[in-house]
Parts: C-alpha cells; sequence; structure tokens
C-alpha cells in the first residue's frame, strides 16, 4: 500500500487565500521525502499524518510521504542505495533485524548524534544502547539511528476454549518442563473432546520466512541461558555449555510438533499465520512478539464499520476471552529475562537533505508527537521515551499492563544490537532452517546443532 502527503498545509493556506504575499518564498521551501512502513492499525497512521501537518505548518518544510508493505521496504532501499536516490528519511520494522547495523558497518547512514545526545536523558537507556552502532568506516559507535518503539514476546490464550478443555488459567503449571507437557496432554485432548474438533494446544511459529520463529526460538534459547556473543560481539559458539543449552532448546521447540501439540502447517507459517489460527480457534495458545493478537479484538471493538455483533464479540474476546501471560519459569527455575527489539529509523549518508530531515526527526520525537504514534498502535508497540512509560494508556486494561510488567521488569537486546552479521543469520533464519532439519528431515537435534553453529561461524565470526 502506497499513499502521499505532500504540502498539506501549503494547500491549506493557499485556499483559504492567505499569506498570499509570501507565496513566492513560501514555493522554494525545501522538499523532503519519507519512506514508512505501512502501520499495523488505521490510528497509528493517522498520528503520522497529524505530525506530518504539524512539521509542515511549523517549519513550511515539505513532507512527501511514502508508505509501503513492510515486506517491501528492504529490496525498495536497498534498489534505492544501489541507484543512489535514498529518501531523507527512512523507517521499517524490518530494518534493525536486517539490514541496520550492516548499512552503519558500511558507513552508508549518516550520524544523528547531533539529534539524539540533547534529548537522550527522555528515553530509556536500553533503546539508546540499540541505537549506537558501529561504523567501519568512521571506526567508531555513534547514534547510527533513531530509536522509535519496542517490542518483546508475549503468550496468548483463548481462556475460553481452556475452560472448554476442562482447565482454569490456575491450572497453567509455572515451571518449564510441566507447562508445555499441560498445553500437549492435558489441554489438547481436553479441547479435542470437548468439540470433537481437530483443535490443536500450541501455534508454534517454525517458519523459514517468519520473525516469529526467530524471536521465539531466542526465548528458548534465553531459558537455557545460551549467551552466543559478549557484549562486543565475539562468538562463544565454542562453549560446549552453549553447544549443550542449544541442542536442549531445539529438543523443546520442536518437540511440540513431534509430539503433534501444534498444526503441521506450523513449518510453513509466515509471520501473520500464527495470528490467523489463534483468532480461528483452531490453537488455544501462541507466543508472539507483540500483543497484536488480542489488540485486532479491541480494535474490533471500537470498528464502526462492523455491526453491534460483532463489536461487542471484539470487546468479549477482549475483555474477558483472551489472556496476555508470560513464558514459565526457566529450566533452572529462574524468570526468563525477555529480548526487547527496538524499532530504529535513519537517515542515509547519501540523502539529499540532512538537515530538514534531522529537523523533522527531532519534531516526531517530541513528546506530544512520538505518544500518539506508539498508542495509536492500541498495545503492539511499547514506548521508548520515559514519559510515554508512564503514560495511563499502559495501565488501562489487563493486555497492556501485562506489556508494562515485562518491560519495566527489564529487557536484554538481540545479539544483532553487538555483532552486525547476525542480521544476515536472521534474514536467513538459521534458527527456523534448524527446526525444520529437525522435523521435517528427520536430522538428529545434536547434528542440527552443530550445523547451525557452523553456520553462525562461517557468517558471524
Amino acid at each position: 500500500m502506497k499513499f502521499k502527503v505532500i504540502g498539506a498545509v501549503s494547500l491549506a493556506v493557499a485556499a483559504a487565500g492567505l499569506f498570499a504575499a509570501a507565496a513566492p518564498a513560501f514555493a522554494q521551501q525545501k522538499t523532503i521525502t519519507v519512506w514508512w512502513g505501512k502501520g499495523f492499525y488505521r490510528s497509528e497512521d493517522d498520528a503520522l499524518l497529524d505530525t506530518i501537518k504539524k512539521f509542515e505548518a511549523k517549519t513550511g518544510i515539505k513532507v512527501e510521504l511514502s508508505q509501503y508493505a513492510i515486506q517491501d521496504m528492504i529490496p525498495k532501499t536497498v534498489a534505492a542505495l544501489d541507484a543512489g536516490t535514498v529518501p531523507d528519511v527512512a523507517y521499517s520494522d524490518s530494518y534493525d533485524v536486517q539490514a541496520q547495523g550492516k548499512w552503519a558497518y558500511e558507513g552508508k547512514l549518516e550520524d544523528l548524534t547531533d539529534v539524539m545526545e540533547p534529548i537522550k536523558s527522555r528515553f530509556v537507556q536500553n533503546t539508546l544502547d540499540a541505537s549506537i552502532l558501529y561504523n567501519d568506516v568512521t571506526k567508531k559507535k555513534a547514534y547510527y539511528g533513531f530509536p522509535l518503539k519496542q517490542q518483546s514476546m508475549h503468550v496468548q490464550i483463548w481462556n475460553d476454549m481452556l475452560e472448554k478443555a476442562g482447565f482454569k488459567q490456575s491450572d497453567i503449571p509455572t515451571d518449564w518442563a510441566g507447562y508445555w507437557t499441560f498445553w500437549c496432554d492435558k489441554v489438547q485432548p481436553g479441547i479435542r473432546k470437548a468439540t470433537g474438533q481437530r483443535i490443536y494446544a500450541v501455534g508454534q511459529p517454525m517458519g523459514v520466512e517468519s520473525t516469529d520463529a526467530f524471536q521465539s526460538f531466542y526465548t528458548f534459547m534465553d531459558a537455557y541461558h545460551v549467551k552466543l556473543v559478549d557484549d562486543d560481539g565475539k562468538l562463544l559458539v565454542d562453549d560446549p555449555k552453549v553447544r549443550d543449552g542449544l541442542i536442549h532448546a531445539l529438543k523443546d521447540y520442536t518437540d511440540t510438533y513431534i509430539k503433534g501439540c501444534t498444526p503441521p502447517s506450523s513449518t510453513t507459517w509466515k509471520d501473520p499465520d500464527n495470528n490467523v489460527a489463534f483468532h480461528n480457534k483452531t490453537i488455544v495458545m501462541t507466543h508472539n512478539f507483540t500483543i497484536s493478537i488480542a489488540a485486532k479484538w479491541y480494535e474490533d471493538s471500537q470498528n464502526q464499520a462492523l455491526t453491534p455483533e460483532q463489536r461487542e464479540a471484539g470487546k468479549k474476546a477482549y475483555e474477558q476471552d483472551i489472556i496476555t501471560a508470560s513464558f514459565p519459569k526457566a529450566p533452572d527455575g529462574s524468570t526468563i529475562r525477555y529480548r526487547s527489539d527496538v524499532k530504529t529509523g535513519l537517515i542515509f549518508t547519501a540523502a539529499k537533505n540532512k538537515a530538514e530531515a534531522k529537523q523533522f526527526i527531532s519534531f516526531l520525537l517530541q513528546e506530544d508527537n512520538v505518544r500518539p504514534y506508539i498508542e495509536g498502535a492500541l498495545g503492539r508497540w511499547f514506548p521508548v521515551t520515559k514519559e510515554s512509560q508512564a503514560s495511563p494508556f499502559w495501565q488501562a486494561d489487563k493486555h497492556r499492563k501485562a506489556v508494562y510488567a515485562q518491560f519495566t521488569g527489564g529487557t536484554a537486546p538481540f545479539d544483532f544490537t553487538k555483532n552486525w552479521k547476525f542480521t544476515i543469520l536472521n534474514n536467513e533464519n538459521v534458527w527456523a532452517k534448524a527446526m525444520n532439519r529437525v522435523v521435517s528431515e528427520k536430522v538428529p537435534v545434536d547434528k542440527a546443532v552443530d550445523e547451525l553453529i557452523a553456520r553462525i561461524k562461517q557468517v558471524a565470526g
């Protein structure tokens, strides 16, 4: 999807016949191009458009906005880099995971220290850390991106299906082994007996084209305290403890499939597919890297284009039937420290209007502008600023409170923030490939792990 917002304020001024004498000077004002990933909800796109209108009105700088589907952003950006026709400002949910560290390393990103340094006290430290990347041309780290929002891992459960299977939320074990056994050995037989339908207890993302698969697998690795790199980005995969942890994590992850507790199609799932399976009630629970599953039903409850019955169904699902929860305790009884994925925007060194682009970023990151954009996503994204995290929005219902508690409990960064070559591994999704080696090709878990380690060393060593 693509649309443009061009000179909205200047058009309004012209239409009103005001400041006609200033028109020739105004016509000489700059135009910046902004590429932005299409929002998940209309309300977040509307908040971005409102900010653009305010920016144009305040500065006289016109903004030409193009929005694209997330899966199109990196191919379009790579083509623009090759052609030397990059936008002035760019943002995509996929940049940080798959490309931004590489671009910073290669010297293709503009240093945004002059934008971030004066306002860094407003931001939570982990979001600043994720924006500081290494440039091999300058041989230094700097702000080669600006933090905008972040996400982490959550579990979504149909409480009404759990009850239909004969259980309550309080029956869910909190220990690692007991938790997964509960879903496979108790809930799945219970829900199938109660409904007569082939419902699966778990939605376990395993598709190579699914970022959910690698993000979920990282949570399993974290349950076994697997540390692939040190703080300087040096690989630790030759440590026998790392190999042992990977074997346990991969076995636990794939056992759910081998036991028949997740749909056979989960090996080819893309990012929306576990959401769809949950919404269709063909699974009882799934883990997802946002609360977009629950938020979909909230959006339905507010959507005036739907029938009253559909809105009421959305309200019931959001307020009563869906649970947002955390993972169980790690196998050693400790609490898992979740990864946070801080989404960052950027300016390329080849951009033509860098000064005006930095003005736009500074304006966007003002609290009155960034907060409506984040909250417009209905809880799907968590804020990067201290003030926005303290907003009443995050205490408004049980789902948002769960997100708030998880983030404020402390998070850890992904490995690609320390070693940019992990963006290549994530783009290949070596994690899902290892899963599929086990479940589809019947390769022993330890052999699949050895192949995984070999590929990590080949790419990121």
